[in-house]
């Protein structure tokens, strides 16, 4: 199982950015049948809430600049949680804040893991780890994997 784990929270990122997006769409556009709201332009929270969610979340989805986006959008949701939930007690069942503190939670897991080996970040990562490795002698590589596989 924990060989799988990484390709799970993959999984588990596009979930979640697809989401988070469409949940910013809906404010925007009342995409897919969503509550639209139509804030103002500019308009604090509503606009810029929306705007993080649709644009953090797209981040998040494809896994492009991950870490930065779910912090934005980690904290994006604990604020919902405290200004416009938590004044009906601290309660996220009382509040019907739970989404706010599941979004908040999640996404500030990605911050920590990252976006997992499917991801625009991880193949960026790639890429580079391989511009890096054309400087090197092939014996200089093969030590290095042997070194690394006995770490392992």
């Amino acid at each position: 199982m924990n060989r799988w784990a990484p390709y799970y929270l993959s999984a588990l990122r596009i979930v979640t950015g697809v989401l988070f997006a469409l949940h910013g769409a809906a404010t925007f556009w009342g995409f897919l049948d969503g509550r639209r709201s139509s804030p103002d332009v500019f308009a604090w929270p509503s606009w810029w809430g929306a705007a993080i969610q649709l644009a953090g979340g797209l981040l998040i989805a494809v896994g492009a600049l991950t870490r930065p986006a779910a912090i934005i959008a980690s904290g994006s949701m604990a604020y919902a949680y405290f200004a416009f939930h938590a004044g009906d007690g601290l309660s996220p069942l009382a509040n019907d804040g739970e989404l706010s503190v599941l979004y908040c939670w999640v996404l500030l897991l990605f911050a920590f893991t990252g976006p997992g080996p499917i991801s625009v970040d991880a193949v960026i990562g790639r890429l580079w780890a391989g511009d890096q490795d054309e400087g090197k002698a092939p014996s200089d590589r093969a030590g290095e994997k042997d070194a690394a596989e006995s770490a392992v």
